[in-house]
């Protein structure tokens, strides 16, 4: 250790005019992130496990019914698959409809935004 004198460099003292603007500093670091937290709660996690879940089973469904649809026009149904696989997509739709309420979720929740790829249904 060098010893202190007279003659040693002394640690630099804030301004007076500084001195505010440090401790406003302090109180700041103190205070946390301005950005939000991320919010965990029970509810936000399950709705957004609930969109997740409700929006694979949308784009299966829009998969389903195209491919139907195809079938259909390629007379490759009988008449009794046709009307079970129309029965079957009613059903889901008013299930689709039942968790969307349960979630507070609406169609356009369910269209994700893919970035540069674009919407995903």
């Amino acid at each position: 250790m060098k010893p202190v004198g007279k003659n040693s460099p002394q640690p630099a003292r804030p301004a007076a005019s500084h001195t505010g603007r440090l401790a406003d500093f302090a109180r700041a670091m103190h205070a946390g992130p301005r950005t939000p937290r991320v919010d965990l709660s029970q509810e936000t996690v399950a709705q957004g496990l609930g969109r997740l879940v409700l929006t694979l089973i949308e784009l299966l469904r829009e998969l389903l019914e195209r491919q139907a649809i195809r079938r259909l026009e390629a007379g490759s149904l009988n008449e009794e698959e046709a009307e079970r696989l129309g029965t079957a997509f009613l059903k889901l739709a008013r299930e689709m409809d039942r968790l969307k309420k349960q979630f507070n979720l609406k169609d356009e929740d369910l269209n994700m935004d893919l970035g540069p790829l674009g919407k995903l249904l």
